[in-house]
């Protein structure tokens, strides 16, 4: 474990073992708070939900930052789209992007879906991927290529909506948490919450379907191995 790692873990009474599996749990799986507390205590450990919240909170980004800078350069296609999150009865959207492999790129909670909302999430993926895609891929919402136009004209902009499954399917999990989570309590909590939900899950994004068990089940324990080297965590023999 190197001092960096130690550090962040520094002041917390239970080993980095069961945080980072707890942490894990939360963000992977479409699971409540108090539904991981109940887990946990099944084993015998007694952590409250508030303990669990906080720990999100603190090492799901840590996490999840490590993560991306780790990850392979994403593919040359972007997928982009946005999808609509009530919070506190109010309209927000959800904009995200992933590349054609599926892995998401970024997100970003806005109150609008305008050309000012588009141009914000473009230069957001531009600071982060440091280079443009290929091709951009979105629904026909004018605002896109209104935003493409001024950030990236050079870039390859199709519009269709059966082009953009892909983006489209992206939101799933984001809905089965929502539903599980009883809505975001605010755009920030959303934002903070799936800027690592993503992050976490683009380490264990498996396609299942196209590989024979053997294969999924060795690939699955590499993706096992690398969430222990973002924890920090030396597994034993």
């Amino acid at each position: 474990m190197t001092s960096s790692t130690q550090s962040l873990y520094a002041g917390h009474r239970f080993p980095p073992e069961l945080i980072s599996y707890t942490v894990w749990l939360y963000f992977r799986f479409p699971l409540s708070l108090r539904m991981v507390e109940e887990m946990l205590a099944l084993r015998g450990i007694e952590v409250s939900h508030e303990t669990i919240r906080q720990w999100g909170h603190k090492f799901g980004q840590e996490f999840a930052n490590i993560i991306r800078r780790r990850l392979p350069r994403p593919g040359d296609k972007w997928h982009l789209d946005e999808v609509v999150l009530k919070i506190v009865g109010k309209k927000h959207y959800l904009w995200r992007a992933v590349d054609q492999h599926g892995v998401a790129l970024d997100i970003l909670v806005q109150s609008r879906r305008d050309r000012k909302a588009a141009k914000r999430l473009l230069r957001k993926l531009l600071k982060r991927q440091c280079c443009a895609p290929r091709v951009m891929i979105t629904d026909k919402l004018g605002s896109y290529a209104a935003a493409k136009k001024e950030i990236m004209p050079g870039v390859e902009h199709r519009q269709h909506k059966g082009l953009n499954n892909r983006a489209e399917n992206s939101h799933q999990p984001t809905r089965r948490r929502e539903r599980q989570m009883k809505r975001f309590k605010s755009a920030r909590h959303a934002q903070r919450f799936l800027s690592a939900h993503d992050q976490i899950n683009n380490l264990f994004l498996l396609p299942r379907h196209l590989m024979p068990a053997t294969e999924y089940r060795a690939e699955r324990t590499r993706a096992f191995q690398a969430w222990h080297d973002v924890c920090g965590i030396t597994q034993s023999a």
